[in-house]
């Protein structure tokens, strides 16, 4: 049965949290008085949904919110909280939070909130739920990405004659309404600028993003020899440039290691001097879950990074796991 873990100082706030429930979910209700009760009991299973406090003694919200994050733990955390400053807000949606709902919550915003991203139904998805990715699969994965990112990464130090440090590829299949907690490390102090190119290939389809925080495009401008303002139309095109270049050289090492052709669709402004948790609630791909792709290039001696994540739907792995089945074949 789904859980729901309601952690909050307050025995009142407690009762008044678990009373603003869907009269007619059936779920297991839990309760904590801090983040390290809160810790605990989502450790030995309860809390597939965590509706969290801030203020607490012992460890407090946003603690707790870290905890869950490097812990690895696995639940849904929406914020009930009387702070209401736009800091707290934006705090705790970069931590990992789903939303922020203000006190004193009342059933309908509750039940929006749980609508919104998908919770009421969740023991249905649920059910569906593949198995985790084989760590053969994702080993077989991380490593025809290695090959393509450092031709992608090639090809940009050519152009933009720099030396590009080539990161480890994140590799794992989730569900889209986590996708934002996969980001959340990405330049999480800034804004950023975002541009989104969708691609088709025999069973195989999905969307690339590429990111670039706002501070990057300075040195992006000097390291070619741009003069003048940098203003939004230059930001944007330089983006576009460099989104260009990644996803298109990354996707054709893919395709040529899989023996497939990729078609890619043009390029469309996700969000341009927006919190990158922003972006991502505010194009929320249509997809039950992904195969999602995180590679971060950065530019040695240069204030420069730009994140590239491949998005693939969760049928495109059917068709790709049999083309690179000979990579997994025993010697």
């Amino acid at each position: 049965m789904f859980s729901v873990l309601v952690c909050d100082d307050s025995l009142v706030a407690r009762k008044q949290v678990a009373k603003c429930l869907p009269q007619d979910w059936e779920v297991a209700v839990h309760f904590a008085k801090n983040g390290q009760e809160a810790l605990s009991a989502l450790a030995e299973g309860k809390g597939d949904l965590l509706l969290l406090d801030l203020n607490m003694p012992v460890l407090d919200g946003y603690g707790t919110l870290e905890a869950i994050k490097q812990q690895g733990l696995k639940t849904k955390v929406v914020v009930v909280s009387g702070d209401i400053q736009p800091e707290a807000h934006e705090r705790v949606t970069t931590l990992g939070a789903l939303d922020f709902i203000r006190k004193p919550v009342d059933p309908k915003t509750l039940a929006d909130v749980l609508d919104k991203y998908n919770i009421l139904h969740a023991e249905e998805v649920e059910e569906e739920e593949v198995s985790p990715l084989d760590p053969d699969i994702r080993d077989c994965y991380q490593e025809i990405t290695n090959i393509a990112m450092g031709q992608a990464g090639d090809h940009l130090a050519r152009i933009m004659n720099v030396f590009v440090e080539l990161p480890i590829p994140n590799v794992n299949l989730i569900e889209v309404s986590e996708l934002h907690m996969m980001l959340s490390d990405i330049e999480s102090h800034e804004q950023v600028t975002a541009v989104c190119q969708g691609f088709l290939g025999p069973g195989v389809s999905g969307e690339a993003l590429c990111i670039l925080s706002d501070s990057s495009f300075d040195d992006v401008a000097k390291i070619l020899n741009v003069e003048g303002e940098v203003d939004d139309q230059l930001q944007l095109e330089l983006l576009m440039d460099a989104a260009s270049i990644l996803i298109g050289t990354c996707l054709t090492g893919l395709a040529n290691q899989m023996d497939i052709n990729f078609s890619q669709g043009h390029p469309i402004v996700l969000g341009q001097h927006r919190a990158i948790t922003e972006i991502i609630s505010m194009n929320q791909i249509k997809w039950k879950r992904t195969l999602a792709i995180e590679l971060s290039y950065g530019l040695e001696g240069y204030n420069v990074q730009c994140d590239l994540i491949l998005l693939f739907t969760e049928e495109s792995m059917k068709m790709m796991n049999s083309k690179l089945a000979h990579l997994l074949e025993d010697f």
